[in-house]
């Protein structure tokens, strides 16, 4: 996939130090003039060009083309995550725009990546940390995200001197690797479903194992690589509060927990699902809410205007309708949506519920799908322990001007989520920062800050350049 002429497609590089074709390759894939061949040069570069890729041409492809087939050629221009999971074009490009912005973070990382040099208590000795690859790292992906947590895990992961095994994804990479004189196996691609990844969870040879999905299967995939004694990243559900009090900015909290609840058809693990509102300002918000949802333009996923789509799968929709009925028989009303949406496709009303206790059933468990509880509350204290209380850490925010208010947030008695926010919504981290959370929600770290490390195996390393043998803490054993 590529847009505005960058390319999609990861690299890596050798162990380390960083190799100059590693930096060649993760060159093409940000955006530079073009100063370089022309279109003619360009287009006998394509793989449909060449000889052993004749067999392209038999399925009736050219140099351009529409870009899905299902059958026959069709959708020109659009965006292949569309065409996976149902996002929509703005989300499928920004997602695609993550991926090339991860490999440009990664280059940089690669110059950075080292250990401290620590103090000694012996004369002279040195005590240094040395970090080296971990080996193999295994990556299941989730549905979701299909190029930006591949492209979390894989950028890192390479530069850092791993090889890779990815599960779940549809993405050629060999050839950019080997354009750039490095083996294409340094990341590896399998397709398949549950058997797939228990073998790699079960595997020994596999250094790391990174999977992102729910929380369910990731305890299970946690247990097999526990019992080898293996090491695991897990960033896994949940169920995440946006908390409005009397003195927050309107203007800001209606796109907000528009976009946290409805964006990707409530299919995000940062996706807002419960949203606290001070008792002075409740019935206020949910009326603008109310009215913010009912202009959500829903239609094709390809249509640029659209900003609501489907569901990925008719189980989801199940679910959907599942959590709806159990949210009435457990008081609440809803307030919008809450049916199947009657055109072709997994469609679904994004959905307002009110009226539920914060300790609700149905309020505890993380639904894939677009249904926001809003709850009342009175006091800072009880609505933060309220936030706290559910088995999931993930993501969280908050809409206040209190100053105080927002480090009490911030600090030891706030929130015990992975991700902190104020003023902004719950979901669209930046790649700059470690993503992931606590609790069950896995405590794995991805992207950006110190998630590297994860990626590593870290030596403490003691050198005697002396002619003497100190003995720490002074022991004499002679």
């Amino acid at each position: 996939m590529a847009e505005g002429g960058r390319s999609a497609t990861a690299i890596a590089r050798p162990p380390r130090p960083p190799a100059v074709g590693l930096r060649r390759a993760f060159a093409a894939l940000l955006p530079l003039p073009r100063t370089g061949p022309s279109p003619a040069a360009a287009m006998s570069t394509l793989l449909i060009n060449q000889e052993r890729y004749a067999w392209l041409r038999e399925l009736g492809l050219q140099e351009e083309n529409p870009g899905v087939y299902n059958g026959r050629w069709g959708a020109a221009g659009r965006c292949g995550v569309s065409l996976e999971m149902g996002k929509i074009f703005v989300e499928g490009v920004g997602e695609v725009q993550e991926y090339v912005d991860v490999c440009d973070y990664a280059v940089g990382l690669s110059r950075m990546i080292g250990g401290p040099i620590l103090p000694s208590e012996r004369p002279g000795h040195a005590l240094i940390e040395q970090w080296n690859p971990v080996g193999l790292v295994g990556v299941i992906t989730a549905f979701n995200f299909p190029v930006a947590v591949y492209g979390w895990n894989s950028a890192i992961a390479m530069i850092c001197g791993n090889a890779s095994i990815i599960s779940g994804m549809k993405l050629i990479i060999a050839k950019v690797l080997e354009d750039n004189k490095l083996p294409g196996a340094i990341c590896s691609l399998v397709c398949g479903g549950a058997d797939i990844g228990t073998a790699m969870a079960k595997d020994e040879r596999m250094d790391l194992l990174s999977f992102t999905g729910s929380t369910k299967v990731g305890k299970q995939v946690a247990l097999m690589v526990q019992e080898r004694f293996g090491r695991s990243l897990l960033e896994l559900g949940g169920n995440n509060a946006i908390i409005v009090f009397e003195d927050a900015d309107l203007n800001l909290v209606i796109p907000s927990a528009l976009f946290a609840a409805v964006g990707t058809a409530g299919q995000r693990c940062t996706t807002a699902r419960r949203l606290f509102l001070h008792e002075s300002i409740h019935d206020e918000v949910v009326t603008k809410l109310a009215k913010a949802y009912a202009q959500v333009r829903i239609g094709d996923p390809w249509d640029s205007d659209t900003l609501y789509g489907p569901l990925h799968t008719k189980e989801a929709v199940k679910m959907f309708l599942d959590a709806v009925e159990q949210a009435k028989q457990q008081g609440g009303s809803v307030v919008c949506g809450g049916k199947v949406i009657n055109r072709p496709g997994n469609y679904v009303e994004p959905t307002i519920v009110t009226g539920l206790p914060h300790n609700a059933p149905i309020v505890h468990t993380e639904t894939f799908a677009p249904i926001l509880y809003v709850l009342k509350f009175k006091e800072e204290e009880e609505v933060f322990a309220w936030n706290n209380e559910v088995k999931q850490g993930l993501s969280s925010s908050i809409f206040t001007k209190d100053l105080g208010r927002i480090f009490r947030w911030l600090g030891p008695k706030g929130s015990d989520c992975g991700i902190v926010n104020v003023n902004i919504p719950t979901s669209g981290a930046e790649i700059g920062g470690a993503f992931g959370g606590e609790k069950h929600t896995g405590g794995g770290r991805e992207s950006g800050s110190d998630s590297w490390k994860l990626y590593m195996r870290r030596s403490t390393c003691t050198i005697n350049y002396s002619k003497d043998l100190p003995l720490a803490q002074g022991i004499k054993f002679q």
